[in-house]
């Protein structure tokens, strides 16, 4: 069996830091790795429209902006499939015949969904397209019978409907799709990187990113204003690690080498924490040295996007391509599903035949 990937994001706006080390890092390890034998990346603008269906603007200007980020970290057309999502329509076919095999009370249980439908103000009035779109991603997955799907921890609800939804499908009708795994970041900090305000989630809705795109100055003065520990009031104070953003990044991004280079005094991040922690070491320090890592991960990626748009024409052209390509792959699981669920009336050759039998005088 192939080994086939298959992620994404919601076009909503520009990608940020979060998104870097949940996903997109990962996805171009993966992409090099020469372990997979086909990999799909989805820009989920039909999903993205389930709650910003007054707003398609919104999302029509935003493909472009997520292409980009996806070009500029080192997704590669030549060795990746970047599509969209809604024009492949036999997504939205897929998803009505697996409407019937989950009820409206195991949706209702998923926690992710019960996330983000109080974070919406959705409690009152849920959009049935917003409630339906977990049955959306099992479509969106098991249309390219994807065996691996990379996605951060509060995905991991869906992954697990969609093996449900794969195994009531295989059971009634035949074993067609294919159940995937899900694949989570290795680094425990980039399970959910916090926002720079120390919340949860870095959420553009929040206003608490650090994105792609943003300018170095831009990044130095998110950096700068980060949450830390707020009774460190004095450098010789004892610092707190916990819920302490800086040192949280430092975990998802630092790499031994960065040390030598911009902090030669600590051989080590956990030296640099353990002197946090007894006191001596102040916040505007920490800050410096990630300013110095994040700089040095992020001026490579804002150069390759400043290149691609230059030729704006060429990064549609990349996803007009890539759609086509899905679209068949899509296209070959349909015709699969519909033979399985025996509605492929006009292909059957044996039902009409019967059927002239059948009616024969």
């Amino acid at each position: 069996m192939e080994k086939i990937i298959l992620t994404g994001d919601r076009p909503t706006g520009k990608l940020h830091l979060g998104h870097y080390v949940g996903s997109l890092r990962r996805r171009v390890e993966l992409q090099n790795s020469g372990e997979f034998d086909k990999i799909f990346v989805m820009i989920a603008d039909a999903q993205a429209l389930t709650d910003n269906a007054d707003n398609p603007e919104k999302i029509r200007q935003n493909i472009i902006e997520v292409a980009l980020d996806y070009l500029s970290v080192g997704i590669d057309p030549a060795k990746t499939t970047i599509f969209i999502q809604s024009a492949v329509p036999e997504l939205t076919e897929l998803t009505f015949y697996y409407m019937n095999l989950v009820t409206v009370s195991r949706v209702q249980r998923n926690p992710t969904v019960k996330t983000e439908i109080k974070m919406r103000n959705f409690e009152q009035s849920i959009p049935m397209g917003f409630f339906n779109y977990p049955v959306s991603q099992a479509s969106d997955i098991t249309a390219f019978k994807a065996t691996t799907v990379p996605v951060g921890e509060d995905q991991a609800p869906m992954i697990e409907l969609t093996r449900e939804i794969v195994a009531r499908f295989n059971n009634v009708y035949g074993k067609v799709l294919v159940e995937p795994e899900i694949l989570l970041p290795g680094n425990a900090a980039c399970l959910r990187l916090p926002g720079t305000d120390g919340k949860a989630k870095m959420s553009k809705s929040l206003g608490n990113c650090i994105y792609l795109s943003d300018t170095a100055k831009e990044v130095a003065k998110k950096v700068k204003g980060m949450y830390t520990d707020p009774l460190h009031l004095n450098i010789c104070d004892p610092g707190h690690l916990e819920g302490n953003c800086p040192f949280i990044y430092l975990d998802a991004f630092s790499r031994p080498e960065h040390f030598a280079k911009y902090a030669p005094e600590y051989a080590s991040l956990q030296e640099l924490k353990d002197h946090y922690v007894r006191g001596g070491l102040g916040d505007g320090t920490v800050k410096k040295l990630l300013i110095n890592i994040l700089e040095e991960e992020l001026q490579p990626i804002r150069e390759r996007r400043q290149q691609y748009e230059q030729d704006i024409p060429a990064v549609y052209e990349i996803l007009k391509k890539g759609t086509e390509v899905a679209r068949e792959a899509a296209a070959a699981t349909l015709d699969e599903v519909r033979k399985a669920m025996k509605i492929n009336y006009f292909d059957d050759a044996a039902l009409i035949s019967s059927q002239v039998e059948k009616f024969k005088k």
